[in-house]
């Protein structure tokens, strides 16, 4: 009986260790300003994977399985655009290296399949914000098409900004994320299991919430002509939900958040755009992005 105690010390200790490193999350790798940052004023999306990085410059959720995030979400304001920002593309630290791309995966992307770095939360909106470096990490990176990249989805990246300068827009929150619904093959520098989003969504309200009307909801697709009009994209939030398996706007009561969601929202004049959603568009679109390759 006088051993037992010096038998059933280490035992317990054991046990405890383990159970502290079981229980840890990827959660302790998340910065601790988690509180005070706000990039998604009604609730960020729901129903991602299981690490969310909190940052000044975007919240992000990743997903260790494709590779790239499953949604980004920022905020603009007449304080975080800057121009002239550099690339300098770099792994996120934060997050497993089995989980993101290093900056040589993309080798060969740009001539082989015609592919940028696409940033989901953009440099010129928000390279003005403390940690703006973190935008060139790879979790913050898509492959995404160069006539995309550089055509429909920039022009709605500038209409962002120019909204962000309106005397009557105190900030702009842009939720933005990959869909997978066709195959697009795979980037040719690299061995790391990955897919390629065949297109991507995206929302944008004014204010502190939707709830005011002034929204739009986009879905584009990787092969979009350069030429093409972002207005042509035009879906509803519902779409969007449907397509992607995320909840948009958690922190809205339910019966705002389903009739917000099934209207095109009242944004779009403001941005360029002259016409609504039409339904029978959308649908076709729809039918148009999930054909194979």
């Amino acid at each position: 009986m006088k051993v037992l105690p010096f038998v059933l010390i280490p035992l317990l200790s054991a046990c405890a260790s383990q159970q502290s490193v079981e229980s840890l999350d990827r959660s302790d790798l998340l910065p601790t300003t988690i509180k005070s940052i706000d990039n998604c004023s009604v609730g960020c999306p729901v129903g991602g994977d299981h690490q969310t990085l909190y940052r000044n410059a975007y919240t992000l959720n990743n997903n260790g399985s494709t590779k790239f995030a499953n949604w980004v979400a920022y905020k603009i304001t007449k304080q975080t655009a800057a121009s002239g920002r550099p690339r300098n593309w770099k792994r996120d630290p934060e997050v497993p290296a089995g989980e993101t791309l290093n900056p040589v995966d993309y080798n060969g992307a740009s001539v082989a399949l015609r592919i940028d770095r696409g940033h989901q939360a953009n440099l010129a909106s928000m390279g003005g914000v403390s940690d703006w470096q973190t935008l060139n990490y790879l979790t913050n990176i898509t492959p995404q098409k160069a006539d995309l990249n550089q055509g429909a989805w920039a022009r709605l990246e500038d209409q962002e900004r120019s909204l962000s300068r309106a005397a009557d827009v105190d900030a702009v929150y842009v939720v933005t994320g990959p869909l997978y619904e066709k195959d697009m093959g795979s980037l040719p520098g690299t061995n790391k299991v990955h897919t390629i989003p065949s297109g991507y969504w995206k929302v944008i309200f004014t204010g502190s919430t939707p709830a005011n009307g002034l929204y739009a909801a986009f879905v584009m697709d990787q092969g979009a002509p350069r030429s093409a009009s972002f207005c042509d994209f035009q879906v509803t939030v519902a779409d969007i939900e449907e397509r992607s398996g995320l909840i948009l706007w958690s922190g809205l009561p339910q019966d705002v958040q389903a009739e917000l969601k099934v209207d095109p929202g009242r944004l779009a004049p403001k941005i360029g755009c002259t016409s609504v959603v039409d339904e029978s568009v959308t649908a076709q679109l729809r039918t148009v992005s999930e054909e194979p390759l």
